[in-house]
């Protein structure tokens, strides 16, 4: 949406023509040409403009865009749930930072082109970039008050109320020139997740890969900086480095990492290849609302699978500590989702993850088949938003736990695999039984500490194995049918 400016003429950079494309990577030429024009206009004239009066002009660059028309059907696999449009029709999307999503922008546009035999077009869109995005990195945007002038009154600003989830939540959601969506964010509401990752993470998006864990223990971190250290010291182990929290890269085993001087709220460590293919883990410490925060913000960059290997209570008196709980139901008391995603949706249990997770547990446990039975429970994990949920009258809490036949209970899982469903981002959950609050088993200091030596290895390296399997599927394999709805964005 333009806002008015009637008040100032508009001066925005000159820009070439909207040119079709049949050549994918062309295309994302183009889109990165158009997209350092914009930043490059914004950064240039913020600079001059920051100090003083107030410009007696209004500064103005826009979005590039991809569009497509088409007048038929597509014949397409039936097996694909990506890379093709619903109907005929016109269909667009903004697009931002066209040198990071690079790879993902080809392939989905090569998929377009193919299925329907139609070139995209690429041109500048009718958004504008808000001057925050665009100089990101590079000046420093002053508090509203600052400056001599009001910024909005100058440049475009970030507007909540054109950056929402509307698209990826199912609402009937057209562009404002009628077209129909094209990719399940736009420009806007991924700059916003970009600017949040970097906050809540301490490290910038280029360096997240395209498999993510969550956990939430700092004992984790601890194994996989060990791991990653290990695996830079293998040259045959395809990743190329690892980075910490504050964006420290090393590339040598023995090199040394800082302590921040001050940690983040989610502190975040990547074990890189050259293809983005490697493995991010993100510590996103207690509770439902930091599970959403995280899924929120990294779902733009469009994983091909996130997982949570964390601790839970274990609801069955057969369960021993150190064992694991594999879910594939959820039952959703967190309550940070019940706005987007009603509880009486049911999240389903995605078939490849689950079975990279099983083969992973037998890979490093070296137990199968039946005998599997004897660490692994599969089944329903209850996510609460009350850590202290056993403090309460439990009459009300266990009789629900039982009905849902729940074998595990933890803070996060059901918000991460949620979030999951509604992202379209492949999900699943591996959680370790660390206490046994209905059975008398707490989580004492004590005790804690000699099952974090014994079990935390091996539950991070069953999560990183599965990663590896998933990796060696094709991508049409991971993304399965049931994350897509009636009518779905061509793009994933």
């Amino acid at each position: 949406m333009i806002p008015s400016d009637a008040h100032l003429p508009v001066v925005s950079p000159d820009v070439p023509d909207a040119t079709e494309f049949r050549d994918p990577a062309a295309a994302v030429t183009r889109l990165q040409d158009l997209y350092k024009i914009a930043v490059e206009f914004l950064t240039d004239t913020f600079s001059k403009n920051v100090v003083g009066a107030r410009p007696d002009t209004r500064f103005r660059a826009f979005y590039p865009e991809i569009r497509i028309r088409t007048s038929t059907f597509a014949q397409t696999d039936s097996r694909l749930s990506f890379g093709h449009v619903a109907g005929p029709g016109t269909y667009s999307t903004t697009v931002t930072r066209p040198d990071l999503f690079a790879g993902y922008l080809e392939q989905q546009i090569q998929l377009l082109i193919e299925n329907h035999d139609e070139p995209v077009v690429i041109g500048v869109s009718d958004t504008p970039m808000p001057v925050h995005f665009a100089v990101s990195g590079e000046v420093a945007v002053p508090q509203e008050g600052a400056l001599q002038f009001t910024l909005r009154d100058v440049f475009d600003v970030p507007d909540l109320a054109t950056t929402n989830d509307d698209i990826v939540n199912g609402i009937d959601f057209h562009n404002e020139d009628g077209s129909k969506p094209l990719a399940p964010f736009t420009a806007q509401r991924i700059d916003y997740s970009l600017a949040r990752l970097q906050h809540y993470t301490a490290t910038s998006a280029e360096h997240f890969q395209n498999h993510v864990l969550f956990t939430n223990y700092q004992f984790y971190v601890e194994e996989f900086e060990a791991y990653g250290r290990k695996m830079l010291a293998d040259p045959d182990s395809g990743y190329t480095s690892f980075v910490s929290t504050g964006n420290q890269v090393i590339t040598d085993a023995d090199a040394v990492l800082d302590a921040p001087a001050k940690m983040p709220q989610m502190p975040t460590y990547h074990l890189c290849r050259e293809d983005g293919s490697g493995i991010t883990l993100v510590n996103i410490g207690v509770g439902p609302s930091n599970a959403k925060t995280a899924t929120d913000h990294i779902a733009v960059l469009r994983p091909h699978a996130w997982l949570m290997v964390g601790h839970c209570a274990g609801l069955r008196n057969s369960q021993r500590l150190g064992d694991f709980v594999l879910a594939h139901g959820y039952l959703r008391e967190d309550h940070v989702l019940d706005d987007d995603l009603p509880v009486w949706m049911p999240i389903p249990a995605l078939a490849e993850i689950q079975i990279a997770l099983e083969e992973a547990v037998a890979s490093v446990t070296k137990l199968e088949g039946y005998e599997l039975k004897r660490i692994m429970r599969t089944g329903t994990v209850a996510t609460i938003d009350n850590r202290n949920w056993e403090l309460r009258d439990q009459d009300g809490p266990v009789q629900r736990l039982s009905q849902s036949r729940a074998v595990g209970l933890d803070m996060e899982s059901a918000t991460i695999a949620a979030n999951g469903f509604r992202f379209r981002v492949p999900y699943g959950t591996l959680l370790c039984v660390s206490d046994k609050p209905l059975h008398g088993e707490l989580k004492l200091p004590g005790m804690a500490s000699d099952f974090y030596k014994t079990q935390v290895s091996r539950h991070l390296m069953i999560g990183i194995r599965a990663m590896e399997r998933l990796r060696e599927m094709p991508l049409e394999r991971i993304h399965s049918r049931k994350l897509r709805s009636f009518e779905e964005t061509a793009f994933l």
